[in-house]
């Protein structure tokens, strides 16, 4: 298939199963995740009506935000949706628009920080750690009120939602229904924080029943990633 084809198809699949989760179609965001793409994908998909883009790397996500940037390209945003590194965030904060993976103290830091004198607040996601491994990254279920709380001192980040990854085991209602759960204990405390960074190209229809608002679709659409 082509890429107009895949990106056709992953929308009407989008549609189809907001209709089944009773829920409109404008209430999800589709992330197209173009890593390990050149920047002719990224035009390409503007052309296709794409606005809201993904990236894990800032060595590839920099220049490739500024080589569009550059162009009469239309409105469309950035999304930084892996690990970072607090030593990228200054370069990070320059052109994207939302951070779904804020996961630890040293980061809100250097994020707080940076974005201190940003004209608009940056949106950022608390990424959820859905194990019982406190090694693995991201925020535990017990610990998300705390570190809310830190989030919402910080007066140039927005705090949006929450993020989570369905584990490997494929256990997706247990997953997405925690991370439904989180999404619900997070607005408690903050009412407007009510958005999920939730579902991939394997599982996105499962993520939407549970709420998700934010898909973070890659090969789905791109196809083979260019390594």
């Amino acid at each position: 298939m082509s890429l107009a084809e895949r990106y056709g198809l992953v929308k009407s699949q989008i549609a189809e199963a907001t209709t089944r989760a009773g829920r409109g179609a404008d209430e999800v965001t589709l992330i197209v995740v173009t890593k390990n793409h050149p920047t002719r994908l990224v035009f390409d998909l503007l052309d296709l009506g794409a606005r809201d883009f993904g990236e894990n790397r800032d060595q590839e996500a920099a220049p490739k935000a500024a080589e569009v940037r550059a162009t009469q390209a239309p409105e469309h945003r950035w999304h930084f949706i892996g690990q970072l590194q607090s030593n990228k965030v200054k370069s990070v904060v320059e052109y994207a628009s939302s951070v779904h993976s804020l996961d630890r103290q040293s980061l809100l830091e250097a994020l707080g920080k940076a974005t201190a004198n940003r004209p608009a607040p940056l949106d950022v996601f608390i990424q959820l750690n859905l194990t019982d491994d406190p090694a693995r990254g991201g925020i535990q279920f017990a610990d998300l009120h705390p570190f809310a709380e830190k989030v919402l001192q910080h007066r140039g980040l927005r705090l949006v939602g929450v993020m989570g990854v369905a584990s490997l085991d494929q256990q997706l209602e247990r997953d997405f229904s925690a991370i439904r759960s989180a999404s619900e204990r997070l607005q408690e405390l903050a009412p407007e924080a009510n958005l999920i960074s939730a579902g991939m190209s394997e599982d996105f229809a499962t993520a939407i029943a549970y709420g998700a608002t934010h898909l973070r679709i890659g090969t789905a659409i791109t196809g083979n990633r260019q390594y």
